[in-house]
C-alpha cells in the first residue's frame, strides 16, 4: 500500500462473520512459534554503494533491518536477499523449509498460493512496512499462517510525500526544472498550467491513517476538501479540517481538481480507476497515487494522460514492482513518477525495523502482537481486506 501501504479509515479488526473467513477444515500451522531455531528470509531491494552512507539505512539487503546480529545470537538462521523472483530465485530455493518470511512493498516478495503450498514450515509472513497485498492473504488464512506488517509505520513520510506530489503538480514544477538542467529559459511554457492550491478541490479516495493526515496537512491551504471512505472519519477531525464526507465516489470525482488514492489494494479496489472511472473525472484533473499501482488501469491512465483528461499524475507505486522498463507510466506526459520510495525514509526505516522486531520477538514467545498489526489471524482477514 504499500501502498500503503495503506490503511482505510476504520481500525483493523477481526471478526467471527463469514464475509471475512476463509473456511478451512483444519489450520495445520501454529500462531506462535514452535520450540528450536528457526529460519528466516527477509527479502529486501540491495542498496549496494549507498549501503555505507548512513549507518540507519536499515531498510536493505546490506542493513537488513538491523536485526541479523540479534537473530543469530538467538540461534536463529537468517537469510537476506534481493532475488524474489522465479523458479531459480534464492527465495524459491529457501520457500519449503522457511519458517518466517519478511518482505516490504517497496521490493515485494509476491507470495503465492503455489508458494505457500510449497512452505510446509512457514508459520508467519511480516511486512516491513504497511500494506501486504503482495500476499494471496486468502491462501495465507486458509492455511492457517498470520499475516503481520507494521501498522502506521510509515504514514507520514508517505502523506508527506503526497502532499509534495500536489504542490509538484499544480505549480507544474517539473517541466520549469527540466529547463534548468537542459539550459533553456522560457517562462511561458511552465506559467501556462501552473496555479494557486488555495481554493482547489481535493478528494481523497480513502481516508484511513494516510488520508486523515494529508486532510489535516492540506487545511492551512484553503483548499475544498472531499473525501470517500467505507465509513466517515471523527466528527471532531471532520469538523477540524473542514472535510466533506462524499459517500458516492462516483459523484466526488468530477468535483475534484486533484484526486488523491489512499484506499487498499483489494478485490473491490484493484483496477478501481479504469477507463470509465477516470472518464468521470473532470478535463484536467491531477491525481496522485502513492496506494498501489494496481488500483488503476495502467493503459487507461497513460492513454489520460496522453489526451490531456489527465493533466498530470504523480506516485511511487507500479505493478508489477519492480516496474519493467517498458511500462507505459515511464513514458506518458506530464508524470512525476519515481520508484516506490514514499514510505521508506530513513525515519520510515527505523519504525518498521522497530516493529518487526518486536512482532518477532513476541512470536518466539508465544505472545500476540498488537492487534491492528494483524492482516491474518486464526484464519480471518482484517476488516480492509474484506
Amino acid at each position: 500500500m504499500a501502498k500503503n501501504r495503506v490503511a482505510s479509515s476504520a481500525i483493523r479488526a477481526f471478526t467471527s462473520s463469514s464475509s471475512g473467513s476463509v473456511s478451512s477444515p483444519t489450520l495445520t500451522r501454529k500462531l506462535h512459534a514452535s520450540p528450536g531455531s528457526k529460519k528466516i528470509v527477509g527479502v529486501f531491494y540491495k542498496a549496494n554503494e549507498y549501503a555505507s552512507l548512513n549507518p540507519n539505512f536499515v531498510g536493505c539487503v546490506e542493513g537488513a533491518l538491523g536485526i541479523r546480529d540479534w537473530l543469530e545470537s538467538q540461534g536463529h538462521q537468517y537469510i537476506v536477499t534481493d532475488d524474489k523472483e522465479g523458479p531459480d530465485s534464492e527465495l524459491e530455493r529457501h520457500i519449503p523449509d522457511l519458517h518466517v518470511l519478511i518482505s516490504t512493498p517497496f521490493h515485494p516478495a509476491y507470495v503465492t498460493a503455489e508458494r505457500i503450498k510449497k512452505a510446509k514450515n512457514l508459520q508467519l509472513l511480516l511486512t516491513a512496512g504497511i500494506g501486504s497485498d503482495h500476499i494471496d492473504l486468502n491462501a495465507a488464512a486458509a492455511a492457517g499462517l498470520t499475516v503481520a506488517e507494521v501498522t502506521g509505520s510509515n504514514v507520514v513520510s508517505v502523506a508527506e510525500d503526497e502532499l509534495m506530489r500536489i504542490l509538484i503538480l499544480v505549480r507544474n514544477f517539473l517541466p520549469g526544472y527540466h529547463q534548468v538542467i537542459s539550459g533553456e529559459w522560457n517562462v511561458a511554457g511552465i506559467a501556462h498550467r501552473a496555479y494557486d492550491l488555495e481554493g482547489k478541490t481535493v478528494g481523497t479516495v480513502g481516508a484511513g491513517r494516510i488520508g486523515r493526515l494529508l486532510l489535516q496537512r492540506l487545511k492551512p491551504f484553503n483548499c475544498n476538501l472531499l473525501y470517500h471512505d467505507r465509513v466517515r472519519i471523527d466528527p471532531e477531525l471532520e469538523s477540524q479540517t473542514g472535510a466533506k464526507f462524499e459517500e458516492d465516489l462516483d459523484s466526488m470525482l468530477p468535483k475534484c481538481d486533484v484526486i488523491v488514492v489512499n484506499t487498499p489494494l483489494t478485490d473491490k479496489t484493484r483496477g478501481l480507476f479504469d477507463k470509465d472511472r477516470i472518464g468521470k473525472c473532470k478535463k484536467g484533473v491531477l491525481i496522485v497515487n502513492n496506494a498501489r499501482g494496481a488500483i488503476m488501469d495502467t493503459q487507461a491512465v497513460a492513454d489520460a494522460c496522453s489526451s490531456g483528461h489527465i493533466a498530470g499524475y504523480s506516485g511511487d507505486v507500479w505493478y508489477p514492482q519492480p516496474a519493467p522498463k517498458d511500462h507505459p507510466w515511464r513514458y506518458m506526459p506530464n508524470q512525476a513518477m519515481t520508484p516506490h520510495i514514499s514510505g521508506t525514509t530513513i525515519d520510515a526505516q527505523l519504525r518498521y525495523a522497530a516493529g518487526v522486531k518486536d512482532m518477532l520477538e513476541r512470536y518466539f514467545k508465544g505472545e500476540d502482537f498488537p492487534a491492528p498489526n494483524y492482516i491474518v489471524k486464526e484464519g480471518k482477514l482484517a476488516s480492509q481486506y474484506q
